[in-house]
């Protein structure tokens, strides 16, 4: 009897043990989906490997939440829409942008948003949106795989450029250079004493040049004296033809000239009549002869 009286109390305490863990699992979880979350939309172009139900979301690189739900975009199959549950209290900006992200080149993927100013508006549901949708870029990753095949492509060609370059034709021509200058630089080197005495001479010809530039100096100052003084007479000359001494000029040249008339009118009388000049005019009138009584 009192052996299943025992038994009584051990199952009574099992079972009040297991409803209190039931009570307390119910009580977390009503906590957990009572707990108020922010939810966003991003549309992927192309591929979004790595991404799945639960896969983690970060905000300017510290974990905010994860990914819900997956879909492909009825109007584009090449978009792809992923919802994001976050923090309420995160206040996600207009400006904000959402990317995909590896940790590594191994590592696995997530939803990194970042960026979002102070100055931006909080990015809210517009009109037929059900949440607010995010704007997106290529990670720096996708970028790389993008591009990975024309990299690859232009080192190949880059690669077959170098092999054609570095065919036997033209290793034996870069040899051939190579020996010529090796020779050029060597008769360089002979020549260094020639060299050093001609740098020598073209410096010794510089100060030689300059000392004439010196001397010429005085030269060009005497110059420059005489252009003053011709440019005076040109001056002079041009008040003289422009004021009353042209005027005067002609008056003079026209006094000569009746000078020179005058004198030539007298040499002409002196050359008739040279006695004239000595003895005056002898000549006298007729008088006729009265009757002298």
């Amino acid at each position: 009897m009192e052996t299943k009286a025992n038994y009584v109390a051990v199952g009574a305490f099992v079972l009040a043990c297991a409803v209190g863990l039931v009570v307390t699992i119910l009580w977390l979880a009503g906590v957990q989906y009572s707990q108020e979350y922010a939810y966003y939309q991003a549309n992927f172009k192309g591929p979004v490997t790595g991404l799945g139900k639960g896969t983690l979301t970060r905000y300017n690189g510290i974990e905010v939440g994860r990914i819900t739900d997956l879909s492909f975009d009825p109007a584009d199959p090449s978009r792809v829409i992923v919802t994001v549950q976050v923090q309420p209290n995160l206040n996600i900006r207009e400006d904000s942008i959402a990317s995909i992200d590896s940790q590594g080149l191994t590592g696995g993927a997530f939803v990194e948003i970042s960026g979002g100013s102070a100055n931006s508006p909080l990015l809210v549901a517009r009109e037929g949106q059900k949440y607010p949708v995010l704007r997106t870029k290529q990670s720096t990753f996708a970028q790389l795989q993008q591009s990975a095949p024309e990299v690859v492509a232009k080192l190949n060609v880059a690669a077959s450029r170098l092999n054609d370059l570095l065919s036997d034709d033209n290793r034996r021509a870069i040899a051939h250079v190579l020996a010529n200058l090796d020779e050029t630089t060597q008769a360089v080197a002979r020549r260094s004493a020639d060299i050093d005495a001609t740098i020598a001479n073209a410096n010794k010809a510089m100060a030689n040049l300059s000392d004439a530039s010196n001397n010429l100096r005085p030269t060009l100052s005497h110059v420059d004296l005489t252009i003053q003084k011709y440019g005076k007479v040109a001056d002079d000359a041009d008040a003289f033809i422009n004021g009353d001494g042209l005027a005067q000029l002609s008056d003079l040249i026209g006094e000569m000239r009746r000078l020179v008339a005058n004198l030539t009118q007298f040499s002409d009388q002196l050359n008739r009549t040279p006695t004239k000049l000595l003895f005056g005019d002898r000549r006298k009138g007729y008088e006729p002869k009265g009757d002298g009584k």
